[in-house]
């Protein structure tokens, strides 16, 4: 079943319910900001001080960050991860193949709004796919006569039931830029979370594992080479809006990337698609 819904302030969002799992997709960004398999607990986290409310980002979920990830290369002023993730989209293509499965296609395309940001013709499509999987594949299609670069990500967090008993499996040899100290790094061993950590790992494999104590979460990845992982940790979560104090001990973001190396250089009528399939 598929049903429009506003939150009390008139926010406007789609919610998703078959027989596999049930999901809520706001139309502000094509947030993905809830995913649910029946008889499990939820799979994202989300910020119980979460803004839901026009040109403010949803804190939890899965955001896209796009045309850019993190600042701009050459203008601080512009939004953080760029304008995808506080534009409104239009889904426009609906799809309940069996009771166990539900598809929608979101779209965003150029606008003269966009187009002081960003100055490039495109079509961004994010298709979204609930089922006992869950799948986002985001695609972007240059419609203009140049070449453009892109670096996006789908900015998954993920919900953990204690941080200090997580661990990430999969990047081991892999290296990575580490946000904090501006070095590059090379992971050795599985990853655990003992304090404040902002990475982007470079040359990663299609297959990452999210071991928490009472589950393991799948994350497999296609159309990226490069992951980020993030936790605010106990000062900057204090100093957050839209997190509660405590907040990084129950959240951590492994994120399906194209930053860094691993940007993306679209040609004039050309596309490229990034997916992430969790479980």
């Amino acid at each position: 079943m598929i049903t429009h819904k506003k939150t009390k302030n008139g926010f406007a969002y789609i919610e998703i319910v078959n027989k596999n799992a049930c999901a809520r997709v706001a139309l502000q960004g094509a947030h993905l900001f809830h995913y649910r398999q029946q008889d499990k607990n939820p799979l994202l986290w989300l910020s119980e001080k979460s803004f839901f409310e026009n040109d403010k980002a949803i804190r939890g979920g899965i955001p896209i960050c796009w045309p850019w990830f993190g600042k701009h290369k050459t203008d601080p002023d512009l939004p953080q991860h760029g304008f995808a993730r506080t534009s409104l989209w239009t889904l426009v293509e609906t799809e309940e193949p069996d009771e166990f499965s539900t598809e929608l296609l979101f779209q965003l395309e150029n606008s003269p709004d966009t187009l002081k940001l960003w100055p490039h013709q495109f079509k961004l499509q994010l298709r979204v796919m609930v089922s006992s999987t869950l799948q986002l594949n985001l695609t972007t299609k240059n419609c203009s006569t140049e070449s453009f670069e892109i670096s996006s990500a789908l900015h998954s967090y993920f919900a953990v039931h204690d941080i200090d008993t997580v661990f990430i499996e999969g990047l081991d040899n892999c290296s990575y830029f580490d946000a904090l100290t501006k070095e590059i790094k090379t992971q050795k061993g599985n990853i655990y979370i003992r304090e404040e950590i902002d990475r982007v790992y470079q040359n990663v494999p299609p297959r990452l594992t999210l071991h928490d104590q009472e589950r393991s979460v799948q994350i497999r990845s296609q159309g990226s080479s490069s992951a980020v992982v993030w936790n605010p940790w106990i000062e900057k979560s204090a100093r957050m809006g839209d997190m509660i104090q405590d907040a990084y001990k129950n959240m951590l973001c492994i994120e399906t990337a194209n930053a860094l190396t691993d940007a993306q250089n679209i040609g004039p009528g050309d596309d490229h698609t990034v997916i992430v399939i969790i479980f």
